[in-house]
């Protein structure tokens, strides 16, 4: 049986991710503390501690909320496309598209701590979804030539390493631009590695 989530709870969580991407933009997270946070939100601390155990685990949420997004449209590209460039990394313009919106964040972040563990929780959630696309698709074709871990990381990599160059913003693609870039480059990679 499937739980319907109390409205007030997904209420009261989003306001604390608000508040905290609020205040992540305007003093970085290292400096934030629970009392601002639930301040901004205007929730109480009781109320805070019964949804997440510190800012980290609530930052983590965002990204969760995030990954079933996208876990949730890959699952239908994957079921539905024609073909290999339809099937493959349906994702990425959402990725590119959500990396976007919150490009002050990311840049907020960046070169700190909490920089280095949001870019491990990207890194991580590339990982995942390049893993579903190639179990989909390399290990089907029954390639045993290259093994299948070896495109995930290798796919992974070069994604996370377009995205990071990409916000950087040298050059200033728009999200069509470097989704179309990286699809030019991944997808005949990806069928390389077919055999």
């Amino acid at each position: 049986m499937v739980q319907r989530r109390d409205r007030r709870v997904e209420r009261t969580q989003q306001l604390l991710r608000e508040a905290l991407l609020s205040l992540i933009r305007e003093k970085g997270f290292e400096a934030l503390t629970v009392q601002e946070i639930i301040d901004r939100a205007n929730v109480g601390r009781a109320t805070f501690y019964a949804h997440f155990d510190n800012k980290d685990d609530l930052l983590r949420s965002g990204f969760d909320e995030f990954r079933a997004s996208l876990k949730a449209g890959q699952r239908d590209a994957l079921s539905y496309g024609r073909n290999v460039e339809d099937r493959v990394f349906a994702f990425s313009h959402e990725i590119f598209s959500h990396t976007n919106e919150y490009r002050d964040v990311f840049r907020a972040m960046v070169g700190k701590r909490s920089g280095a563990a949001l870019q491990r929780l990207l890194h991580k959630l590339l990982v995942d979804l390049v893993r579903e696309d190639v179990k989909q698709t390399v290990a089907r074709a029954g390639n045993d030539s290259v093994p299948a871990e070896a495109v995930v990381q290798f796919m992974a990599g070069a994604l996370f390493g377009l995205l990071m160059w990409w916000l950087d913003g040298r050059p200033r693609l728009s999200v069509p631009e470097v989704n179309a870039l990286f699809r030019r480059l991944a997808v005949p990679a990806l069928k390389a590695a077919r055999g």
